[in-house]
């Protein structure tokens, strides 16, 4: 009797979405896509920002920096 009980289990597996109205469920999918496009707006801010303060280090750099990162030689110059 065990065995029949489970397997009446089994067939009848009820998942969270069982439990939601269609309109919660769609609800729901579109803050899923809002939030995720956040994050994608976030995300390309961060890398704009990252490549604005690359920018402004490099045209603050001193002689010196560029000199030094520079792979030109005098000797071949001479």
């Amino acid at each position: 009797m065990k065995k029949n009980a489970k397997k009446k289990q089994d067939d009848q597996t009820v998942s969270v979405s069982d439990y939601l109205n269609e309109d919660l469920k769609e609800k729901l999918k579109m803050v899923k896509k809002d939030l995720t496009i956040e994050q994608q707006e976030k995300e390309a801010e961060l890398e704009r920002k990252k490549i604005e303060e690359r920018k402004q280090r490099e045209k603050n750099k001193s002689f010196e920096e560029l000199l030094s990162e520079s792979s030109l030689s005098w000797k071949d110059f001479k």
